[in-house]
């Protein structure tokens, strides 16, 4: 009885840790790879627009040079590249759960 109670709730544990992880991980990868991809985005039209009217590149230099490359909220220093880091770490975090749930389940 004692045993099933224990694999139960590590069951419980490490399946919520799964469910949150394949939550998380899709958000963090697509804003890390968007906003790793914007500025390129925006230098290039920035520098293909040359030939474009001075006061729309202005604005357009205005823009390139308003986006951050990190973020610093408290002590945590948020970067595109940590973005991504962070969720192909939750897919790993999510396939761990997903195994010692399927173990934990067994054992019950």
């Amino acid at each position: 009885m004692i045993r099933m109670g224990v694999w139960s709730v590590c069951y419980f544990a490490f399946y919520l840790a799964q469910q949150v992880a394949e939550l998380m991980a899709p958000l963090l990868l697509i804003l890390g790879l968007g906003w790793y991809i914007l500025p390129h985005i925006v230098n290039a039209i920035t520098t293909s627009a040359a030939s474009a009217d001075p006061q729309a590149r202005d604005i357009m230099n205005h823009v390139a040079g308003t986006l951050p490359n990190h973020l610093q909220i408290g002590s945590h220093l948020i970067t595109p590249g940590s973005l991504i880091f962070d969720g192909i770490l939750l897919m790993a975090i999510a396939a761990i759960g997903a195994t010692v749930s399927a173990l934990a389940a067994r054992n019950m």
